[in-house]
């Protein structure tokens, strides 16, 4: 089996992380985004994964070589010149896809994190034998949303409503497809939407069909719902594989620190926390709903809430960094520092307080 991943553009709703590496070679606990997914297709036996992409494919591929070995799997790019939308890349992936054997492939938006419930989801589109599964997933609140109409006990998609105003139902979608490669044929090689044009036409010829996802959904590709998304995934762990979380007297709730990471004594550390490779935690350090990526060093009596710390940055003594302050890669907050939702640009130090949410571009002194 093949998938094809839409990559996309620039990541720009999760900057400054992406200003250093494209989004999906972003960690999210303690491995790249994408690496889950390409994990849990590798489970089910996909065999070549396809990234669609129109921005630094070389960064990406050559990132993933390393993956590419040691999981045993192909992985390649479809490079856009162009955005062509979320079918344009399938149109343009077209001759990656089919290789004649008629089995379906998979589709998925590189933002999204799950369980990936994908053994369900081939034995439920073999069963229906439709052109076309979506997974979709239930909402509080439809409103924001378009909205899969479905017949319940089949799973048939009747129709898609955008953003209802009268309750039509509780489900949308959740990026995730299962599709035959007869679906190719109806995708022009131009910009298109395959939610908004492709799969309105597959419903009205009563062949798509919606399998509700069972555990949780998160899109993470903006800093708010990234920190939903690890509480999300680490509770699943708890659930799933409670080994991989740490344990000890200083640990709180569900956390995941990386076996290189070294933490000092009389730390709290949790709930919510992922500490990535390499990180060094002094001596009396407070950490809460955050994610300590790659090589990131806290010194003694730090409190960090709520926020991101990227890659090789330093949080100075007694500092406290929350209300989904950003960090970019190597970032240097001085002792003492407040900082308030600040977002700040790779490459800087900062040596005064960031009282308001705000977006530090050159150095804070």
């Amino acid at each position: 089996m093949k998938a094809l991943i839409l990559v996309g553009g620039f990541g720009t709703r999760l900057r400054p992380l992406t200003l250093s590496m494209p989004k999906p070679l972003v960690d999210f606990a303690n491995k790249p985004m994408i690496l889950h997914q390409i994990e849990a297709l590798k489970d089910v036996g996909v065999t070549e994964v396809i990234l669609a992409i129109n921005y630094r494919p070389e960064v990406m591929l050559n990132f993933l070589k390393e993956f590419e070995n040691q999981l045993g799997i192909k992985i390649t790019c479809s490079q856009e010149t162009e955005p062509m939308g979320t079918a344009g890349p399938l149109a343009l992936a077209r001759d990656k896809l089919i290789d004649g054997s008629g089995e379906p492939f998979f589709v998925l938006n590189s933002d999204v994190i799950s369980e990936y419930p994908f053994p369900q989801l081939i034995q439920f589109h073999k069963s229906h034998g439709g052109e076309a599964t979506i997974v979709v997933t239930k909402v509080d609140e439809p409103s924001k949303y378009g909205v899969v109409v479905m017949e319940e006990e089949t799973g048939k998609v009747e129709r898609f409503v955008e953003k209802p105003k009268i309750f039509v139902g509780n489900k949308i979608n959740a990026g995730i497809y299962l599709l035959n490669p007869s679906v190719l044929d109806r995708i022009e090689l131009k910009p298109t939407s395959i939610e908004k044009e492709i799969f309105p036409k597959i419903a009205s010829d009563q062949k798509l069909f919606a399998m509700v996802l069972p555990g949780f959904w998160m899109d993470i590709g903006q800093p708010r719902d990234y920190i939903t998304g690890l509480r999300l995934y680490l509770d699943s762990l708890r659930k799933n594989s409670p080994s991989k979380l740490a344990k000890g007297a200083h640990i709180v709730g569900n956390v995941l620190v990386h076996e290189s990471a070294i933490i000092g004594e009389g730390c709290l550390i949790g709930p919510d926390v992922a500490v990535g490779p390499g990180c060094v935690v002094d001596p009396g350090v407070r950490l809460s709903r955050c994610t300590v990526m790659r090589g990131v060093r806290i010194k003694k009596h730090a409190c960090i809430t709520s926020s991101i710390i990227g890659w090789h940055s330093t949080v100075g003594q007694w500092a406290r960094i929350e209300n989904m302050t950003i960090l970019g890669e190597d970032v240097h907050v001085g002792d003492e520092v407040y900082s308030n939702g600040g977002v700040v640009l790779p490459h800087k130090e900062i040596k005064s307080s960031i009282l308001k949410p705000e977006i530090v571009i050159y150095e804070n002194v």
